[in-house]
C-alpha cells in the first residue's frame, strides 16, 4: 500500500538541511565545528520576557480585540463619544486577562515537561572518565552510558554492551507501540570517525561509515539505537551521539506542529466580518437619516443647542457614524471568544474527570490536552486507526488445536464460562502465564501419544524465537512476531521446552529429558511462500523436515496418505475461523540421507547463483518440501482490546467511517479487520488493490467501481484492503481517484504504509471530502497522522507516549473512543451551537432597539439604556446563565446517547448552527428588538401614575426597556434547557436579582449624592417598578417574544420532528433509562473462511539464527547451504524482535 499511495501522488519528499553528517568519537573541539543541534528539545513558545508582548500581539490579531481597542480609540474623542470610556474597557480588560491567565498555564505546562526531559541525567564519556550529564548538555559525537531500563538519550550508534556479541534489547514503544529485539554487530573501539546521512525522518534506514584505524565499515539501521526507545533486559551498553534533539529522527518525524481550529472557529470568523458590514450598514442608514434631521428640524433647535463654528448637517452625520459605531458596538461580540474559552475548558474538565474513561489497570485517566476542540468530537465523519497497540493489545494466545483429526481447546464461550484452567505444576519450566481450558490434551501429551508429541515437538523447534534465560528455570522468548512467541510457550507448558540454541543446535526439554537436535538448514519464511521450514537431525540420527504455515499452502503439498485426515482438520480449521482465531497448518516429513545429501548440493548451487538467485532457492525449496504428512493445526487467537468490535460498530452506526492505516502486511490487517467487525462475512463484494506498475493501478481503481457511481457506495457491502505495490512513486494524478474509490467503500484498510504516508491519507480526504476527521495511534509512527487529522488522539499505557504528547485528547483503551465522541464530542457541540444561537441572539436583540430608538431621537446617537447596564449586560446579567446553559446542558443522558448512536448525525451536518441558522437568528432578534421597543414605548407615551403624576420620561423608558429585555432573553433561554440542574436554576435566578438588587442601588439617592455625574437616574426604579401596568408590560413584551419561538417548535415536532426530537419522546415516554450494557465479551464472527496465519510483518530470521551473531564466542562459519547471503540481514533490512511477555515498566 505504502507504494500504491505514492502512486495515487502521496509520497514524501523530504528537505534536506546538509549533504553529509561528521563527526568523530570523543572529540568535541571537533564537532563543534559543525554547529550540530545539541541534545535540548524545546516545545514551549514563551519565554519571562516575551510573554506580555507576543501573548498580546498573538489577541490583537483576532479581529474582535482590535476592534474594541479602535472603540476605545474613538471613545476618547468628545466630539463623537457617546458612551464612557469604562463601557468598552471593563470588558476589554477581562477578555485579555483571561486569554492570558490560560496561555500562560498552558506554556507552565509546556516549560515543566521540557525541563523535565532535558534534566535527564546520562553518563557521558569525558576525558577518559565517566560524568553525569544532563540530556541538555549533551553533543553530537559524545560516547553516553546507558543501563538497563534506561531511555535512549539521543541517535546513538551502538558501540559496546554487557550481551553476547554485543545483542540487545529495547523497547521500541515510543516509536511504534511494539516491543522488540535489536541487533548489532561488536565494534568495542571507541576512538572512530563517522559519516553518514543528515538528520531525516526514515525510522526504518540508515546509511553511513564507520572509520576505525583506517578500516572503513559499513553502517546501517541494525546498529543504531533511537531516541524514544527504552533499553531491556541488558545490564548497559555504550553508544556514540549521531543525531540529538531536533535532528533525532523520533523529533523529525512527529511532523510539523498544526493550528488546529474547528469548524466552527471558522464559521464564526466568517460570521464576524458580516457582522462587521452589517454594523457598518447600520450606522450609515443612521447618519444618513442624522443628516436629513438635521437640515430639515436642526435649525429649530438651535436656540437652546447652539451649534460649534463650521458644523453643518454633513459634519454632523460624519460624526454621527462614528458615534453609532461606539454605540451599536455590542452587536460586535467582544465577550464572544472569552465565553468559548470558557466552555471549552469546562467541557475538557468533564472528560478529564469523567470516570467511565479511566482505565483502573494501568492507573490512566482520560484527558484532554487541547481545550480548542472539544465542540469538533461531535462532528467527526472519518476515523484513521492504527492497528497495533491501538485496536489489539498485541498479545497472542494459544487457545485451540487439531491434532491427528481431534480437537483441543475451548472455544472463546467456554472459556468465559470460568472453566477450570489446565494444571501445569507437573512441569517445572512451564510458564505460569499460560492458560488452557482443555485436561485431555495434557492428558494425551503424558500418555505418550506419538502424533501429540510430535505436534508440540513441531512447535518447539520450528521457529526463530531467541530464548534468554537469566536465571536458571526462568525462560523469556524474544519472538519476531507475538505468533511465534505464542505457539513455542505453548510447547513449553504442554512439556516441550525450547531451551537454548546455537547456529548448528536447539536444546529442548522434552517431557524432563534434556534432548539436542542437530539443525541443518532453516527454510525461511516469506511472504510469497508463507510457511517456514526446519530440517533437524534428531539424537538417534532420524531426519526430518518439520513445516508449518498457511492451511492453504500446507495442504497442496501432503502426501495423498493425509487426505483423510485432511478432511477433519478442515472442518475444525472452518470453526476455529468462525470463532475469529489465526490457524496454522503443521506438517512433517523424514527425510533419506542421500536424498538430502543431494538436495544440499542443489541448495548450494542456487544460493551462490547471482542470477535469480531467489527464484532458484524457492524452487530448490519445492522441491523438499513435497509429500508431507499432516499432524494437524493450531489456533491462535490475536487479543483485541476490550470492547473493539463493540466499539467500531457504535460508531459505524452513527454514521462514521472508520479507515485502518498500518505497516502490517495484508493478511494481519485482513484478520483484524475481521476479529473487531469492521470486515465481515456478509461484505461479498471483495477487492483488492495490488498491481505492480502505476498503470495497473489506475486501471484496477478505474475497473473497480462505475465512474458514474458519485460518491455514495453503489454496493454497501464493499472493501477495499490496500496492499503493496511496486509502482513509479512520481505519478500524482491518481490520488483522487484513489480517494473516490476508497470512499466507496463501507470498510478500508491501507497497509504497508509508512508514517508519513498515514498524515498524506489523512490530508487527502481533508482537503477533498471537506469532513472533519479524527486520527488515534500509539507510538511515533502514528504522530504525523495525529498531527495532521482535525482531532487527534494517543493511546496511553503500556505501548508507548509519543502519540500521546503530540494529541488532543488521550486515553489508555480504544473503546473509550465511542464515549468520548458518542457522549463527550455530541454534548460539547450541542453545547456550543446552543451557546452560539443563544449569543447572538441576545446581543443582536440589544443592539436592535438602540437602532430603532435612533428613529425617535433624532438620530442624536442617544442610548436607549443606562450606561451602566450596557457595561453590565454581558459581563454579569446574562452571562452566567449562557455558561451554566453551554456547561451542563443534555438533550439526553448518556446511556440514551449509546442507546441511540444515531443522535450523533446533525453535528455531522452542522444542523445546529450554520451561516441559515445565524440568518434565522438575525430575524429573530429583529422581531423580539420590535417588540421590546414598540410596546414599552406605546405603553409608556400617554401613561400616568396610580396618583396622576406623568412617568413618561426618558429614564423611566430605559428602565422598562432593559427590564423587558432582560426577563425576555432570561425566558428565551429557559426554553432552550433540556436539563435543568441546581446550577443553571442559580445562575439564572441569581442573575435577575443581581439585576434588580444593581439597579435599585444605582439609582438610589446615595449614589446620587456620592457620584452625581456617574450615576443620574435617582429614584427612577423605585417610581416606576411599583406600577402595576408597568409589569404587565414587561409580561405582554415577554409572552409576544417567546410566542412565535413555542408555535414553530410544536408545530415541527407535530409535522417534522428531527432524530432528537424523536428519542426524547421515547425518553419521556420511558419508564426508567436504560440499563447500561451488558458485560460483552468480544463477539466472534461465523464464517467458513480461515484466517491467514502472520509469521511476522517482514522476512523471517533464519539467517540469524543459523549464524553466530547471537553468541559471544563467534562460531565457524558453515557451508553456504546454512548462509543465506540474500537474506534481509544481508540486505541491511532492521531486525525487529516483538516480545510477547509483560516487560517491566518505564522507568
Amino acid at each position: 500500500m505504502g507504494s500504491l499511495l505514492s502512486a495515487c501522488g502521496i509520497n514524501v519528499k523530504e528537505k534536506k538541511v546538509e549533504e553529509e553528517r561528521h563527526l568523530r568519537a570523543n572529540d568535541r573541539e571537533f564537532n563543534l565545528l559543525f554547529k550540530y543541534a545539541n541534545n535540548a528539545i524545546k516545545t514551549s513558545k514563551y519565554n519571562v520576557f516575551t510573554f506580555l508582548p507576543l501573548n498580546l500581539f498573538e489577541q490583537f490579531q483576532r479581529l474582535a480585540n482590535a476592534y474594541f481597542v479602535f472603540l476605545l480609540i474613538l471613545q476618547l474623542i468628545p466630539q463623537i463619544s457617546s458612551l464612557s470610556w469604562f463601557t468598552t474597557v471593563v470588558p476589554l480588560l477581562l477578555v485579555l486577562s483571561i486569554t492570558l491567565a490560560k496561555d500562560l498555564s498552558d506554556d507552565i505546562t509546556r516549560h515543566k515537561n521540557d525541563k523535565h526531559v532535558n534534566n535527564r541525567k546520562v553518563e557521558v564519556l569525558i576525558d577518559g572518565e565517566l560524568k553525569s550529564e544532563k540530556w541538555m548538555n549533551v553533543q553530537v559525537g559524545d560516547i553516553v552510558k546507558l543501563e538497563n531500563n534506561e531511555f535512549v538519550t539521543a541517535d546513538l550508534l551502538l558501540l559496546s554492551s554487557s550481551e553476547p556479541l554485543n545483542l540487545i534489547y529495547i523497547e521500541t514503544a515510543e516509536l511504534d507501540g511494539l516491543v522488540s529485539k535489536h541487533v548489532n554487530v561488536n565494534i568495542n573501539l571507541f576512538i572512530c570517525e563517522v559519516r553518514c546521512e543528515p538528520p531525516n525522518n526514515r525510522l526504518d534506514k540508515f546509511t553511513g561509515t564507520l572509520t576505525v584505524r583506517g578500516e572503513t565499515f559499513a553502517l546501517d539501521n541494525e546498529r543504531i539505537l533511537l531516541r524514544g526507545c527504552t533499553l531491556r533486559n541488558t545490564e548497559w551498553c555504550f553508544g556514540l551521539v549521531v543525531f540529538g534533539g531536533p535532528d533525532t529522527k523520533l523529533i523529525q518525524n512527529s511532523g510539523k506542529s498544526i493550528f488546529k481550529r474547528t469548524s466552527i472557529d471558522r464559521l464564526m470568523n466568517v460570521l464576524v466580518i458580516f457582522i462587521f458590514g452589517f454594523l457598518a450598514f447600520l450606522c450609515t442608514i443612521l447618519s444618513i437619516g442624522n443628516a436629513i434631521w438635521e437640515y430639515q428640524e436642526g435649525n429649530s433647535f438651535i436656540t437652546f443647542l447652539p451649534r460649534a463654528d463650521g458644523a453643518n448637517a454633513s459634519l454632523s452625520a460624519f460624526l454621527t457614524f462614528w458615534s453609532y459605531v461606539i454605540i451599536l458596538n455590542t452587536v460586535v461580540p467582544i465577550s464572544l471568544y472569552v465565553s468559548v474559552e470558557i466552555l471549552r475548558l469546562g467541557n475538557s474538565y468533564f472528560i478529564d474527570w469523567d470516570c467511565k474513561m479511566y482505565h483502573v489497570k494501568s492507573n490512566t485517566p482520560a484527558q484532554a490536552r487541547t481545550t480548542t476542540l472539544n465542540e469538533e468530537l461531535g462532528q467527526i465523519k472519518y476515523i484513521f486507526s492504527d492497528k497495533t497497540g491501538t485496536l489489539t493489545q498485541n498479545i497472542m494466545t494459544f487457545n485451540r488445536c487439531s491434532i491427528n483429526g481431534k480437537s483441543y481447546g475451548k472455544s472463546s464461550k467456554s472459556c468465559h464460562r470460568k472453566t477450570e484452567k489446565v494444571d501445569f505444576s507437573w512441569n517445572s519450566l512451564a510458564d505460569p502465564k499460560f492458560c488452557f481450558h482443555d485436561h485431555k490434551l495434557v492428558e494425551a501429551v503424558k500418555l505418550g501419544s506419538p502424533e501429540v508429541q510430535a505436534f508440540f515437538r513441531l512447535l518447539a523447534l520450528c521457529h526463530t524465537v531467541m530464548p534468554e534465560e537469566k536465571t536458571e528455570g526462568e525462560l523469556f522468548y524474544q519472538a519476531q512476531s507475538p505468533d511465534e512467541g505464542a505457539l513455542v510457550t505453548a510447547a513449553r507448558n504442554f512439556g516441550f521446552v525450547f531451551r537454548s540454541r546455537t547456529p548448528e543446535t536447539i536444546s529442548l526439554v522434552e517431557m524432563g529429558m534434556p534432548t539436542t537436535y542437530e539443525l541443518l538448514a532453516v527454510l525461511d519464511f516469506n511472504n510469497v511462500r508463507k510457511r517456514m521450514s526446519v530440517i533437524v537431525r534428531s539424537p538417534e540420527g532420524k531426519l526430518t523436515l518439520y513445516c508449518k504455515g498457511a492451511d492453504t499452502i500446507i495442504y497442496e503439498r501432503l502426501h495423498p496418505s493425509s487426505s483423510k485426515l485432511m478432511e477433519v482438520t478442515t472442518e475444525h480449521l472452518n470453526e476455529y475461523a468462525g470463532e475469529g482465531l489465526r490457524t496454522l497448518a503443521l506438517a512433517y516429513k523424514n527425510l533419506d540421507e542421500d536424498e538430502f545429501e543431494k538436495w544440499k548440493e542443489r541448495h548450494h548451487e542456487a544460493s551462490t547463483t547471482l542470477e535469480d538467485r531467489e527464484a532458484k532457492l524457492d524452487t530448490i525449496y519445492e522441491e523438499i518440501e513435497k509429500d508431507l504428512l499432516l499432524l494437524g493445526a493450531s489456533a491462535v487467537e490475536d487479543k483485541l482490546q476490550d470492547g473493539v468490535p463493540q466499539t467500531i460498530e457504535q460508531l459505524a452506526k452513527a454514521d462514521i467511517k472508520i479507515w485502518v492505516l498500518t505497516g502490517d502486511k495484508q493478511e494481519t490487517a485482513e484478520n483484524i479487520g475481521y476479529s473487531c467487525n469492521m470486515l465481515r462475512e456478509e461484505m461479498k463484494e471483495i477487492f483488492i488493490v495490488a498491481a505492480n506498475t502505476a498503470e495497473e493501478v489506475r486501471e484496477e481503481l478505474v475497473k473497480k467501481m462505475s465512474p458514474e457511481s458519485g460518491d455514495e457506495p453503489p454496493i454497501e457491502k464493499s472493501r477495499l484492503l490496500g496492499k503493496k505495490s511496486q509502482v513509479v512513486e512520481d505519478e500524482k494524478d491518481m490520488h483522487l481517484e484513489l480517494l473516490r474509490t476508497a470512499c466507496m467503500c463501507q470498510t478500508v484498510i491501507c497497509c504497508r504504509v509508512t508514517p508519513l504516508q498515514k498524515a498524506q491519507v489523512v490530508e487527502l480526504v481533508k482537503k477533498h471530502k471537506k469532513a472533519v476527521t479524527l486520527a488515534i495511534g500509539d507510538g511515533a509512527n502514528d504522530v504525523s497522522m495525529v498531527k495532521t487529522a482535525h482531532i487527534g488522539v494517543g493511546i496511553s499505557g503500556q505501548e508507548g507516549m509519543q502519540a500521546v504528547l503530540s494529541s488532543d485528547f488521550s486515553f489508555a483503551q480504544f473503546r473509550y473512543l465511542q464515549r468520548l465522541l458518542l457522549v463527550h464530542g455530541r454534548w460539547s457541540y450541542l453545547r456550543m451551537c446552543k451557546f452560539l444561537r443563544y449569543f447572538f441572539y441576545k446581543n443582536f436583540t440589544f443592539t436592535f432597539v438602540h437602532f430603532w430608538y435612533g428613529f425617535f431621537c433624532g438620530f442624536s446617537a442617544q442610548t436607549v439604556y443606562d450606561e451602566w447596564f450596557i457595561t453590565l449586560y454581558n459581563l454579569v446579567y446574562a452571562a452566567l446563565p449562557v455558561i451554566g446553559l453551554s456547561l451542563f446542558d443534555q438533550d439526553v443522558n448518556d446511556r440514551w446517547s449509546f442507546q441511540y448512536p444515531q443522535l450523533y448525525a446533525p453535528g455531522q451536518l452542522n444542523q445546529y448552527f450554520s451561516k441559515m441558522a445565524f440568518a434565522r437568528i438575525l430575524l429573530h432578534s429583529c422581531y423580539s428588538s420590535l417588540v421590546l421597543f414598540f410596546i414599552p414605548w406605546a405603553a409608556m407615551c400617554d401613561t400616568v401614575r396610580d396618583d396622576g403624576k406623568d412617568i413618561a420620561d426618558y429614564q423611566s423608558f430605559a428602565l422598562l426597556a432593559q427590564t423587558c429585555l432582560l426577563i425576555a432573553v432570561s425566558v428565551q433561554m429557559g426554553l432552550d434547557t433540556y436539563y435543568w440542574t441546581a446550577v443553571n436554576q442559580f445562575f439564572l435566578w441569581g442573575s435577575l436579582s443581581v439585576y434588580f438588587a444593581v439597579t435599585f442601588t444605582m439609582y438610589s439617592n446615595g449614589m446620587y449624592l456620592i457620584f452625581t455625574s456617574s450615576f443620574p437616574f435617582t429614584g427612577t426604579a423605585r417610581n416606576s417598578l411599583n406600577q402595576p401596568n408597568v409589569w404587565l408590560t414587561i409580561f405582554l413584551t415577554t409572552i409576544l417574544c417567546i410566542l412565535p419561538v413555542v408555535a414553530k417548535r410544536f408545530l415541527f415536532i407535530q409535522l417534522k420532528p428531527t432524530i432528537n426530537d424523536k428519542v426524547r419522546h421515547e425518553v419521556r415516554q420511558a419508564k426508567a433509562v436504560p440499563p447500561p450494557p451488558p458485560r460483552k465479551f468480544p463477539r466472534r464472527r461465523i464464517s467458513t473462511r480461515r484466517s491467514g496465519y502472520a509469521f511476522s510483518h517482514a522476512h523471517g530470521y533464519g539467517d540469524l539464527v543459523t549464524s553466530g551473531r547471537f553468541l559471544r564466542i563467534p562460531v565457524k562459519s558453515r557451508p553456504a547451504l546454512f548462509h543465506h547471503t540474500d537474506t534481509p540481514v544481508a540486505d541491511s533490512t532492521p531486525q525487529t524482535y516483538r516480545t510477547i511477555f509483560e516487560e517491566a515498566q518505564s522507568p
